[in-house]
């Protein structure tokens, strides 16, 4: 595993444990070998997870569209920063470039790009794992409506099992690195 794209928000949340797994991670992720590829700001757990990286000496790439560089303050001493035009742009430059997938905490930005990468795993346009570190039991809702999907049959079980989820940076990497999906036939 060369890379990793990490989802996370552009905000702080309201504890401060947030901003520092996110930078642990970012640490865990060059302390691995593995380049962090992300969206590109300073701000936020998207700034910590890219400053753990750089201040690991590990690579970090972003990915920033034009219209949020008015928004979002492009993270200046990033390994590289593609500026593209749109988001879908951002997400398939991130998809491509990418050997893996997380989401930390963060808003229905950061879910929406997940849910992506976690859809196109089980129609199989990809077999790149998809985790979730989920830092102060963040996800725990999310997999309580997993449940709720796979018990009202919108949901294959096997599709929930997929999901790689851990709360500290470092097993959830190992994870990662060793545990690679198994194909799933969607339609049987």
């Amino acid at each position: 595993m060369k890379t990793v794209a990490v989802f996370c928000g552009a905000s702080n949340g309201v504890d401060p444990m947030y901003i520092k797994e996110s930078k642990n991670l970012g640490k865990q992720l060059a302390k691995n070998g593995i380049g962090l590829v992300y969206g590109g700001s300073n701000v936020g757990c998207m700034g910590a997870v890219a400053d753990g990286v750089l201040e690991a000496g590990g690579i970090a790439i972003g990915v920033l569209p034009e219209k949020l560089m008015n928004y979002e303050i492009a993270h200046e001493k990033l390994t590289e920063l593609h500026i593209v035009k749109t988001m879908h742009e951002r997400k398939a430059m991130m998809a491509d470039l990418a050997d893996g997938f997380i989401a930390l905490p963060g808003g229905t930005g950061t879910l929406e790009e997940w849910f992506e990468v976690f859809t196109w795993q089980q129609i199989g346009y990809h077999q790149k794992p998809c985790a979730l570190l989920n830092i102060n039991r963040y996800y725990d809702p999310l997999l309580t409506l997993f449940d709720h999907m796979v018990e009202q049959g919108f949901v294959k079980p096997a599709f929930k099992e997929l999901i790689i989820l851990e709360s500290e940076a470092a097993q959830l990497l190992d994870r990662l690195k060793n545990n690679p999906p198994a194909p799933i036939n969607r339609w049987s």
